[in-house]
């Protein structure tokens, strides 16, 4: 015991004192690498002598703070301010670093937006300036793909799998099938139907590299082979949550997190808690569960995967079943108070009584004993795919009723658009020790970067702790713009309260001043999508009467199309709520004006959320202070953000919440800003 003792104390000593002494006397040094990547950022570098491209030493010391990090094989958690070019200084040390030691890059986002920048503008930069070939890939879930195999065989079996319209739906797949170039969703000009899709496209363990990898026709094995040559990939944060599995295992692994040599890059970083939170949860729909069961068997249609086999136990079996769920989901309704809005949050256990996980085990043993009857390793493949998803839902229901985890918060929410299904959730209230179990582990390195993660301290204590990175290395880095000049601000102190009757007309009042400052070419960001819908329908005439063209959010474009508009119309106000607070890129004079109409707290009224105020209270903390507000603060930071996108830009930013001003916390708003120009009316 002595000796473990003795041995315990050295490596104390050794990682909090000696390892940061022997990192700073080399980072002084500097290292081949390190130098390499600081010379490519210098400013007689190549990237500074590069089209469009000028030297920023924020950029510089970026790329040679995550060079050092990647060598180091340490975790790295740095904030860099709009304009200093995150991409650029991650992905350069990334790609050279993947291509010396023969590792894997994996770059996550959270957006299409910044995929697609990456993909398409800054990756085929770095192609050209960079003293190295290097491939790079993107990552998209299976599901995206079409598979030869299923489609074939589902072609075999459109009687006894499909109606009418679903086999001119299959019909259609299939020409399309000889002239895709890569056989994914993105490829399709008109979307499919999920019905039909979901029985041709890849699946885990029916698409597999024994059964299908030697087939040139398999659009997602032939994807996984160009995954497994490129260097970098580039992966969204949910899926990369999905591919990273179960937490326990992968906080087992000795080294990588998806391939054994890999290493992580995490931007748009701000969005990782909401995201790991829903995947490494417990998430049983409705809808799925149907769809499910009525794959084996659909007693409207009379078809399935039990009418193939002929087996007419399973046809009954899964006939009654579907009516079994519809009812045990029907009193878990029953028992739940919509009346806040899509969630209802679960605080005790057994909600309703458990009638249906039995009859779910009784199903998977039906779908077990027609495998045992079958030879067609085709046909046998689907039915167990298909047992799994079964064995998934009893489990996930078992769990939701029982409530065992403390640690979990419980939730029922409406789904579809017309929230006609309900979906049982289980989610950790803190996600914080898993993720420094899963991401944050001895022997790997995981960088991630925002540009908005402080909320007013440089060492982002704050992020760090939400995710769990407590201890790992801080650094903050200014924007390289220079908002004096190029943003002003106006605060407008007489707003009423907004219980107030007064609130509604000051605020179409102040949006129309505004917006008639700048000629248009104005976001609307509001917090609340139904208040928005009221206010665009208001301000409807005033913004015909100027020819103004509105756009509004939620009104059936999607959020792409709307954004286009705004870019190529004239005078055009974007009214948005969530999605458009982040993650949007407007450069230009397309975007003169951003006007802010609440401060952006967000109401307690999600279950998570809710239970993470209850978690601070019940640890002695102040909810407000902890996690309202820092919450609010990086939200505000986001919609200013969009203003302010190269060194020319030049704008308005406008708050109509008088808060920042009239209450103690507003000086914290207002301090985590870029200093400019700040006029109070």
């Amino acid at each position: 015991m002595e000796a473990l003792g003795f041995f315990r104390h050295s490596s104390f000593v050794i990682r909090h004192f000696l390892l940061p002494v022997m990192i700073a006397l080399k980072n002084s040094l500097g290292s081949d690498f390190v130098e390499r990547v600081r010379a490519f950022f210098s400013e007689s570098g190549p990237l500074s002598k590069a089209k469009n491209f000028e030297f920023r030493q924020q950029q510089q010391e970026m790329a040679v703070a995550i060079a050092n990090a990647l060598e180091e094989e340490r975790h790295l958690v740095i904030e860099a301010g709009t304009g200093v070019g995150k991409s650029l200084a991650y992905l350069t040390p990334a790609i050279l670093r993947a291509i010396e030691e023969h590792k894997k890059a994996i770059v996550s986002t959270h957006t299409i937006n910044l995929q697609e920048q990456l993909l398409y503008k800054d990756i085929p930069i770095l192609k050209k300036i960079l003293p190295v070939e290097f491939e790079a890939a993107l990552v998209k879930g299976r599901q995206n793909y079409l598979c030869p195999r299923r489609l074939e065989r589902a072609l075999q079996q459109a009687n006894e799998l499909f109606t009418g319209p679903e086999q001119k739906e299959l019909n259609r797949l299939a020409e399309w099938a000889r002239t895709t170039r890569d056989g994914s969703l993105s490829d399709l000009s008109v979307e499919p139907d999920p019905k039909v899709w979901i029985q041709v496209c890849s699946e885990a363990h029916i698409c597999t590299q024994k059964t299908c990898g030697q087939d040139s026709r398999c659009f997602y094995q032939q994807a996984r082979k160009r995954l497994l040559a490129a260097d970098i990939l580039v992966i969204n944060h949910t899926l990369l949550f999905i591919l990273l599995g179960d937490p326990e295992l992968q906080a087992e692994r000795e080294s990588g997190f998806i391939f054994p040599n890999d290493f992580l890059v995490l931007d748009e970083a701000h969005t990782v808690e909401q995201v790991a939170s829903r995947r490494v949860g417990v998430v049983v729909s409705q809808y799925g569960l149907r769809s499910t069961i009525q794959r084996l068997y659909n007693a409207r249609t009379r078809k399935g995967l039990f009418t193939v086999m002929r087996d007419a136990e399973g046809v009954m079996l899964a006939a009654e079943l579907v009516d079994d769920a519809e009812k045990f989901f029907a009193a878990v309704e029953s028992k739940c108070d919509f009346k806040k809005g899509r969630e209802y949050r679960v605080r005790d256990s057994d909600l309703v009584r458990d009638t249906i996980t039995g009859r779910l085990t009784t199903l998977q043993a039906r779908i077990a004993e027609v495998v045992r009857r079958t030879d067609d390793e085709f046909l046998k493949a689907e039915l167990q795919e298909y047992g799994r998803r079964i064995r998934e839902a009893r489990t996930g229901i078992a769990a939701f009723l029982e409530q065992s985890c403390r640690e979990n918060v419980y939730w029922v929410e409406r789904t579809g658009k017309t929230a006609q299904f309900l979906t049982l959730n289980a989610a950790p209230i803190d996600v914080a020790p898993t993720l420094r179990s899963m991401i944050f582990r001895d022997n790997c390195s995981c960088v991630m970067t925002s540009a908005t993660l402080s909320v007013g301290r440089s060492d982002l204590a704050y992020f760090r702790r939400r995710i769990g990175a407590n201890e790992v290395e801080p650094a903050l880095l200014g924007s390289p713009f220079n908002f004096q000049k190029q943003m002003r601000m106006f605060i407008v102190k007489k707003m009423p309260d907004p219980r107030e009757a007064a609130y509604g007309e000051a605020l179409e009042h102040w949006i129309a001043h505004f917006v008639e400052k700048t000629d248009g070419r104005a976001f609307v960001l509001f917090t609340n999508h139904r208040g928005m819908q009221q206010v665009a329908e208001r301000m409807a005439q005033f913004f015909s009467q100027k020819q103004f063209n509105l756009l509004v959010q939620g009104g059936g474009a999607p959020r792409g199309k709307l954004l286009d508009q705004f870019k190529t119309k004239s005078r055009s106000v974007l009214f948005g709520t969530d999605s458009f607070w982040m993650g949007v890129d407007v450069p230009g004079e397309a975007l003169s004006n951003v006007i802010i109409t609440r401060l952006p707290f967000a109401v307690p009224d999600h279950p998570l959320v809710e239970a993470k105020l209850e978690l601070i209270e019940e640890r002695g903390g102040d909810p407000f202070t902890e996690y309202s507000l820092p919450e609010a603060i990086l939200k505000l930071r986001q919609g200013v953000g969009r203003l302010i996108r190269t060194k020319s830009d030049h704008g308005l930013i406008v708050i109509l919440d008088s808060r920042v001003l009239t209450r103690p916390y507003g000086r914290a708003f207002l301090e985590a800003l870029p200093k400019c120009p700040v006029e109070v009316i």
